[in-house]
């Protein structure tokens, strides 16, 4: 029993990563309705300025955390304003493939900086573990900080779109855009806000990813940024509840799975999910149906 429960808080840290990785995902899908395939490489950026910050640097972790997330805040302005604003009106194939080109320019700036060879991460998180049922179960300080942060994150951005005056725009942006600017909302300003609040939490996903996981190098964030871009799939693309339960779900599936099933086989898992949920609620759990006049 207490091994089932091991795996099940991994999943849930795991999980919970995701899920900070994918409410970025789902901001900018829901808002500017385009894929941000180079959010996982913003992941890494925000990993190595982190480290470079505490290692090079030497401030503490909390200061590390602050100034990657101030770094990766202007990368996301920047990408988003040179990059992909210039395509508000291309088609959708036309964005992805700058995307895509975007996340392989960064990868390579990165090992142009930083090398090719691995990085030991020291942990963020200075809290130590806690203990249960006789030492039998161990619950890592990296852990309980990772879950914490999710279910703060979002909470703090739901009441921010549900409240805030800023969040309201990025709603009705969100549902009608030639709408919202004919209102006096500023599109470009509010969508640029969104690439930047969605960069800001990479920066945060990425310093937990690699306290847990303490290996950097210039691939860090690619493959946890598509299995999150799944999790907000499997949540409802645009929900920020639903990236946390995507998140959440596919990160127990993938631990599970692992443990139970085949180590090899658990990104499969991870990706048989998304095949399943596209085949059979192709919205996700939290997503809604849009119907559009033509």
């Amino acid at each position: 029993m207490t091994l089932f429960l091991s795996y099940l808080i991994n999943g849930i840290s795991l999980g919970s990563i995701y899920a900070i990785i994918a409410l970025g995902y789902t901001m900018v899908y829901g808002i500017a309705r385009m894929l941000n395939f180079a959010h996982g490489d913003v992941i890494m950026v925000g990993a190595y300025i982190c480290f470079c910050a505490t290692q090079y640097l030497g401030l503490p972790a909390v200061v590390g955390v602050l100034v990657a997330m101030v770094a990766c805040t202007a990368l996301g302005v920047t990408i988003e304003r040179l990059a992909y604003r210039p395509l508000r009106q291309a088609a959708s194939l036309a964005v992805l493939i700058t995307a895509i080109g975007m996340s392989y320019l960064l990868q390579n700036l990165a090992l142009l900086i930083w090398g090719p060879n691995p990085k030991s991460f020291a942990s963020v998180v200075s809290i130590g573990s806690i203990s249960l049922f006789d030492g039998a179960l161990l619950i890592s300080g990296e852990t309980i900080v990772t879950v914490l942060a999710n279910i703060v994150i979002m909470v703090a951005l739901t009441q921010f779109t549900g409240r805030t005056k800023m969040g309201k725009a990025m709603r009705a942006v969100s549902e009608d855009r030639g709408a919202a600017e004919l209102m006096g909302i500023n599109v470009n300003h509010t969508i640029a806000l969104t690439f930047a609040i969605g960069s800001a939490l990479a920066a945060i996903a990425g310093a937990l990813l690699c306290s847990s996981y303490p290996t950097l190098q210039p691939t860090t964030g690619s493959m946890p940024g598509i299995k999150a871009f799944t999790a907000a799939v499997f949540g409802g693309i645009g929900s920020i509840p639903g990236a946390m339960i995507g998140g959440v779900l596919l990160g127990v599936i993938e631990i599970l799975g692992r443990a139970y099933v085949s180590t090899e086989l658990g990104d499969a898992f991870v990706f048989a999910v998304l095949i399943v949920v596209l085949l059979v609620k192709p919205t996700g759990l939290l997503g809604k149906k849009v119907s559009e006049k033509v």
